[in-house]
């Protein structure tokens, strides 16, 4: 899998633990994945890592596809070194069509949940996390 497609992945979970519209992520692994642990008991399992809600969250038109504009106002200003929405819905729009359906999104999010779980125990731990995004 491709660096890009595995960084959307990334950002499918931190969304989908409820990242308001127009709000900027969390600039560290450690505050990504304590968004991401709702529950607060010390990792993430597949139901806190929720590309349905990520899905929701982003649909702002409600029209069942989300857009770069949609993805952008999740998104925030771009920083440096990041993917532009662009990019973004480009590495997951498997269909080609510019946009993301539900099933593209469910299967970013849950591609990215495996690949971020090395010991495969079915939760991320803060360690795999800041492994799979490269941050500290």
């Amino acid at each position: 899998m491709s660096a890009p497609r595995i960084a959307l992945l990334a950002l499918s979970g931190v969304l989908a633990a409820g990242a308001a519209a127009a709000q900027d992520l969390p600039a560290t692994a450690s505050d990504r994945f304590a968004m991401l642990d709702r529950n607060g008991d010390g990792k993430v399992s597949r139901d806190e890592y929720d590309g349905d809600a990520f899905f929701r969250l982003v649909d702002a038109d409600h029209n069942y596809r989300v857009s770069v504009d949609e993805v952008q106002a999740v998104l925030g200003p771009q920083r440096d070194g990041e993917f532009s929405a662009t990019e973004w819905v480009r590495i997951a729009d498997q269909n080609g069509d510019g946009e993301l359906s539900a099933e593209e999104m469910r299967r970013s999010s849950e591609m990215r949940f495996q690949r971020l779980d090395a010991n495969q125990d079915g939760n991320l731990e803060l360690s795999e996390v800041r492994m799979g995004i490269g941050q500290r």
